[in-house]
């Protein structure tokens, strides 16, 4: 069993508490997935939508290369900047996946790690007899095996003297936090029916994760985790191994609570016991602020609000006291019988008891029963100031020139 967790303690929102202690960050910063690529034709062929491929498919990078691709990292190629490193806008043949001159062949995310970060994660490592190296190729090994149509794909990575570089596949609509949470003409709020394509999305990636062919626990499903391709798909991101479970260790223990305060399941809290049911707990978190437009941990809210699962839960088993937990953005686009629904599977994701909660395998069985055709005949918020538009009406207009950070917890610090 892998257990895949992609903390960052030092790009966690200001209302959200890490947990990650320092010394696991460079594993999880490892793949802050970051992309979209459109349509790559890779080496491999995939048959099926669930296919497990061999690393060796995995593109090997010359330093000299992403040098190439990113214009030797110059700074207007930032996409965004974080404590571990900053993630650069480089160009790929989609072919042979040689660097290409910028505005040729596709866009890709190359996320440069920063050199600061290695001395304390050597340490580490050392004192648990696993070498540098041995732990980094763990990582890539794990991502390079895992291929789905909702999560990241990495394409390549480079290991040469100290640099450490991985190459993802490029997501222009950035993150489903920013579209919930961030406000401005690049972010309108995301329509009904665009929240249930996203909740379905994420949930077939965990599904999939979870599988017996899979067996992987994500650890850290967030908002900022979940990032969006141009048609709004969803994609998983940031999927990092822990430290507790590399490959040679399929113990679902952990020594050291890595999730994020908010999204954490209770038991992985008080125990430190991660399991599937664990992940299922962190997506009704994501669910209940899909349906809310609020964050998890909000310390502006006012008192008794801070916490968003204990102060929604009461309003969730009853049709008419839920309005109260509904994003008043959401005015007109949903059927109250369809809202209830979603909460009702809310609900039994956030059960505090694990056994009660349902697998993710179940939660999207659910969804999908509710991905009928939505005639949006008001799907954005009428008010006595006019119309506001929702994303829905920017699909077919222009991107979202925001949203360009491939690093989900880093497109705050976006360059336009």
């Amino acid at each position: 069993m892998y257990i895949i967790s992609g903390l960052n303690s030092e790009n966690v929102s200001a209302d959200a508490k890490d947990l990650s202690s320092p010394s696991s960050k460079i594993i999880k910063e490892l793949s802050n997935t970051v992309s979209k690529v459109s349509e790559v034709s890779m080496p491999h062929t995939l048959q099926s939508e669930g296919e497990i491929w061999h690393p060796s498919n995995l593109k090997s990078f010359s330093l000299t290369e992403l040098t190439a691709a990113t214009r030797n990292f110059r700074k207007d190629s930032v996409l965004g900047e974080g404590g571990l490193g900053s993630v650069f806008k480089g160009w790929i043949d989609d072919h042979s996946l040689s660097a290409t001159k910028p505005g040729t062949g596709i866009v890709v995310a190359v996320k440069r790690l920063s050199q600061d970060t290695f001395q304390g994660h050597e340490e580490w490592l050392a004192r648990h007899g696993i070498t540098q190296e041995e732990s980094l190729k763990d990582e890539v090994n794990c991502l390079g095996q895992l291929s789905h149509p909702h999560l990241v794909k990495l394409i390549g990575y480079c290991f040469e003297d100290r640099d450490r570089l991985l190459v993802y596949e490029f997501m222009p609509r950035g993150s489903l936090e920013n579209h919930l949470f961030m406000r401005g003409s690049y972010f309108q709020p995301l329509s009904w029916g665009l929240r249930l394509k996203v909740a379905l999305g994420a949930a077939k990636g965990l599904a999939f994760l979870h599988s017996d062919e899979t067996k992987v626990i994500y650890k850290d499903f967030k908002t900022s985790n979940v990032l969006l391709d141009s048609h709004y798909n969803a994609k998983l991101a940031d999927l990092g191994l822990s430290m507790e479970a590399p490959t040679r260790d399929k113990s679902r223990v952990s020594s050291r609570v890595m999730g994020t305060y908010g999204y954490a399941a209770p038991e992985y809290l008080a125990t430190g016991h991660v399991s599937a049911k664990s992940d299922v707990f962190s997506f009704g978190v994501v669910l209940l602020e899909l349906l809310s437009g609020r964050r998890t941990v909000d310390k502006n809210r006012p008192s008794g609000q801070h916490n968003l699962v204990e102060w929604a839960k009461p309003y969730m088993a009853n049709k008419r006291k839920l309005l109260r937990v509904l994003d008043n953005r959401l005015e007109g686009q949903y059927d109250i019988d369809e809202a209830f629904k979603v909460a009702t599977l809310c609900l039994r994701c956030l059960a505090t008891e694990s056994k009660l909660r349902p697998n993710m395998h179940e939660v999207v069985t659910d969804l999908e029963h509710l991905q009928v055709p939505h005639v949006h005949h008001n799907r954005s918020v009428n008010t006595s100031r006019g119309r506001r538009k929702s994303a829905d009406d920017l699909t077919k207009g222009r991107s979202v020139k925001a949203s360009l950070s491939p690093l989900s917890h880093d497109v705050a610090n976006t360059r336009p």
